[in-house]
């Protein structure tokens, strides 16, 4: 305080009158003579209103008023609230001890990496560049990291891959747990890469390099490992890989592998059968079902009344067929063979007017413009063609389309599994779990992770760069699950219709409101899984500090998180006064 208002104070003096309380206020000073002390009356602020009053009052005991628009003043935002979310997520999957027990700059700058994978992927150097915008270089204290020492920490990472995976694999998989297994592919930029190959492209991208990567699950499709290969190889070959992996490296003898049909094919399933102790779960391709129906081994009749039925074959000995129709399926096969024979037709139509004008006359000459075009959409099996010189004719093949009809909406599942352990309808339901291994390739392609195009040019960097990768979406699969209830997602599945795992699962009454108004119970809008982030990044870190008193340390302001942001945070578990308080005892400033 002043010196020269030292011993100034405001005296509150209350009389009663007529059981009324009447106040009166007086400034005074405090003085000692003699050896006294004594008070001087100065003014009477009665008649100030209270607020003035009150800021008498504080100002006499040292507090400092200036102006509000010269009070504070921030020198520095960053966001803050995505990057809590994520860090709150990680620390309850453990997943920095996961990675390694003993903390480390290396395990740090991963941490940092998978975090900035799931906020914002980018390259490694605008990584670097991106994340001082956020408060996260600050928390894993890696401010000073570059993309080179970004490398160096993927090459550590990779080296203890197998022990993450071992790890996760404890965590998530058991003596006969289900493993859903897929494999897609990514393309590759640039030309100095071992592993870049051409091959089966799945992004469509023609005339690029890939790379291939297998993608292990549980049966709820949380990650669990992920091989790289190189660019030619076909999914059939990856399964060894896989099957060593969960044998020799997770320790689990018996399990049961989902895999579509172009993975597990006849050669896998004989070396299955080899091995023993391994189930398995595929589908059968279109012409296999044909052989069972012109056997007579699956009678179409069985599906009059019902929608699944278990048969048995003798080309399967000692395995067990699922047989499936749905009726969904089916119209739709059948309207998509509809305009898939009409677009076949456009196109004959085309040719035969040639053909009929004289612009082709050879017939070996309207074979080939035949060729061109029957088979676009795979079609030519339902139609009859009849070629000469000078004369093109054709017409459609009712008979082959009727054999396919009978077919339509149908699939068959073989599995290995005997019955004692599963049902028909738990065989039916673990294939379908499939799609979760497929949602993975969705999310980590897709605008979450961004996992193409690959530019690494070692190997070993691209091997961490996917594992990276596969870290990120384990631990984006546990904030879908967190945030089921502000997402798009269905948070609960509802039941099948009439309780068949044939048919389509139908959606919960809340999950078919939020899709069509857009909005929670509660009025706040419903978001995508990049919306809530963006909406959680909007909670701001502020650096400030007051002019007009240079003797105030520096201190932070974190943005008041609104209805939305207040309710993800807490979906996690993080609750942001603790958080403040955290961020106080790190920083050592005042809030």
């Amino acid at each position: 305080m002043d010196k020269k208002h030292k011993g100034l104070y405001l005296a509150d003096i209350k009389r009663k009158y007529k059981d009324k309380v009447y106040h009166t206020y007086l400034l005074r000073r405090s003085y000692r003579e003699d050896n006294k002390v004594k008070q001087q009356t100065i003014t009477n602020l009665t008649l100030l209103p209270d607020t003035t009053r009150e800021i008498i009052q504080k100002s006499l005991q040292g507090h400092i008023f200036v102006p509000v628009r010269e009070a504070i003043e921030i020198t520095w935002s960053r966001s803050y609230g995505h990057v809590a979310a994520v860090r709150k997520m990680l620390k309850n999957l453990g997943l920095a001890e996961l990675i390694c027990l003993k903390p480390c700059r290396e395990r740090d700058l991963v941490e940092a990496m998978i975090v900035a994978r799931i906020l914002n992927p980018q390259t490694k150097l605008a990584t670097t560049r991106w994340w001082h915008n956020t408060t996260l270089p600050e928390e894993l204290k890696v401010q000073d990291a570059d993309e080179d020492e970004l490398y160096t920490a993927m090459d550590w990472l990779v080296k203890r891959q197998p022990t993450i995976e071992s790890k996760l694999a404890q965590r998530h998989l058991g003596e006969e747990s289900l493993g859903l297994y897929d494999v897609s592919s990514s393309y590759y930029e640039g030309s100095h890469c071992a592993l870049a190959a051409y091959g089966y492209n799945c992004d469509k991208k023609k005339g690029k390099l890939q790379i291939v990567y297998g993608l292990m699950t549980d049966d709820e499709g949380r990650p669990i490992s992920i091989q790289v290969y190189p660019g030619f190889t076909s999914d059939p070959k990856t399964v060894d890989d896989q099957i060593n992996k969960l044998r020799m490296r997770f320790g689990v003898e018996h399990f049961v592998l989902a895999g579509d049909r172009g993975m597990l094919t006849q050669g896998r399933i004989d070396k299955l059968k080899e091995l023993g102790g391994i189930g398995w779960v595929r589908a059968l391709r279109g012409p296999s079902i044909k052989r069972l129906v012109e056997k007579g081994d699956l009678q179409l009749s069985l599906f009059d009344e019902r929608d699944l039925a278990e048969i048995s074959s003798t080309d399967y000995p000692g395995e067990r067929l699922v047989v499936c129709r749905n009726p969904y399926l089916s119209e739709d096969r059948a309207r998509t063979r509809q305009e898939l024979l009409a677009a076949t037709e456009e196109k004959l139509a085309v040719l035969a007017k040639r053909v009929a004008a004289g612009r082709l006359k050879q017939a070996a000459k309207i074979g080939e413009a035949l060729g061109r075009v029957a088979n676009k959409y795979k079609m030519a099996k339902h139609f009859k063609f009849t070629v000469s010189n000078g004369r093109f004719c054709y017409k459609r093949s009712e008979e082959s389309i009727a054999v396919e009809a009978a077919l339509d909406g149908l699939y068959v599942i073989r599995t290995s599994v005997p019955e004692e352990k599963w049902s028909p309808q738990k065989v039916v339901l673990s294939y379908k779990s499939l799609s979760l291994a497929e949602r993975a390739f969705r999310t980590l392609k897709g605008v979450d992770l961004k996992i193409r195009p690959i530019h690494h040019r070692v190997e070993d960097r691209v091997r961490a760069y996917v594992f990276l990768c596969m870290l990120a979406y384990y631990v984006e699969w546990h904030l879908r699950e967190a945030w089921g209830s502000l997402l798009f997602d269905d948070q609960y599945p509802g039941e099948h219709q009439a309780g068949s795992p044939v048919l389509p699962a139908l959606r919960l009454a809340s999950a078919l409101n939020k899709a069509s108004t857009k909005k929670l119970p509660d009025g706040t809008p419903v978001h995508s899984f990049q919306t809530l982030l963006s909406e959680l990044a909007m909670i701001v870190a502020n650096d400030a500090w007051v002019p007009a008193i240079p003797e105030l340390p520096p201190f932070t302001l974190i943005t008041r998180p609104n209805q939305t942001q207040e309710k993800a945070l807490e979906l996690v578990g993080l609750d942001m006064v603790d958080q403040k308080r955290s961020r106080q005892k790190k920083t050592n400033k005042f809030c």
